[in-house]
């Protein structure tokens, strides 16, 4: 990639960090917050009609939203600079994004990460992203503490590579972390202490760790300041034991009680995520769960 685009994107990056941080510091004490919707709620429509569905989405009242899809260095099949013409052309926009960080992105014989991960930072920063969002780990990366340890320190890296334009890496959980122990910690704690705070933030699915012996308040008190970006999922029992997600104030995790409590300790974006949909569509529900947050008060 040649310097003086990457010269060209830190800068603008910055120019958008600096203003973020400018209205955050305005409105400091009034906890004012941003409500999104992981696109990945309508993934189906999305592929099918993404400039029709955001439109549907920017239609209920959404301002924000968080990409599920960037493929070959495209967004939904649009380059950056296309995404940005219709998230700007619909009044959206797109603070945080999910790519996931694979050990492969990271070469140990140059010490530096792929032209692939490069790419994707740059057109991150290039959208006006605030963080690049990994989704999941492969089971290699925590199959042993050594490899965990390892892929942490990967972790740190692509922090300060975000860094550089402006931004904040993170990691989003599932359940595993919270279930699985190496030398008699669970990943999710391992991860926590072993990636900088000032690299790296969690975003914390609260449904996701439902069920797993973990309570969503207990884990943002253990680590304070590293939650400023968490997906808001609700959560039901289906008829087999397992769980599904369903609309927020209807489940199992007190959503409203937690993200108030995520709130008071610092949380800003609030990102909506439902993958089940109990016999109504994605767009209904998705309409449903904005109305249910602005009715909280988000």
């Amino acid at each position: 990639m040649k310097t003086s685009r990457r010269e060209f994107l830190k800068k603008s990056a910055f120019a958008i960090a600096g203003t973020a941080l400018l209205s955050k510091t305005a409105c400091a004490g009034r906890h004012d917050t941003i409500t999104a919707v992981q696109l990945y709620c309508v993934r189906n429509e999305m592929r099918e009609d993404p400039l029709g569905s955001l439109q549907q989405l920017a239609d209920m009242g959404y301002t924000h939203v968080e990409h599920a899809n960037y493929v070959d260095h495209r967004f939904y099949g649009w380059t950056a600079s296309e995404f940005r013409r219709v998230l700007d052309d619909l009044g959206l926009k797109m603070p945080s994004g999910h790519t996931v960080l694979r050990p492969g992105h990271w070469d140990e014989a140059s010490g530096d990460f792929t032209d692939e991960w490069k790419r994707l930072v740059d057109d991150a920063a290039y959208m006006g992203q605030e963080y690049v969002i990994s989704p999941s780990m492969s089971r290699e990366a925590y199959s042993t503490y050594d490899n965990l340890m390892r892929f942490m320190e990967v972790f740190n890296k692509s922090g300060e590579l975000c860094q550089e334009q402006g931004m904040r890496f993170g990691y989003h959980n599932h359940t595993f972390e919270f279930t699985e122990t190496l030398n008699g910690e669970t990943v999710f704690d391992l991860m926590m202490i072993n990636t900088d705070a000032d690299k790296v933030v969690m975003q914390l699915d609260i449904g996701n760790m439902y069920n797993t012996g973990e309570q969503p308040k207990d884990v943002i008190l253990r680590y304070p300041g590293r939650y400023d970006n968490i997906h808001v999922k609700d959560m039901i029992e289906r008829p087999d034991g397992g769980y599904e997600s369903c609309v927020l104030g209807e489940g199992l995790v007190g959503v409203r009680e937690v993200i108030d409590f995520a709130r008071d300790q610092g949380t800003e974006l609030f990102i909506i995520e439902q993958e089940s949909y109990q016999g109504r569509t994605p767009m209904e529900r998705m309409e449903e769960n904005l109305a249910i947050m602005q009715s909280w008060g988000y």
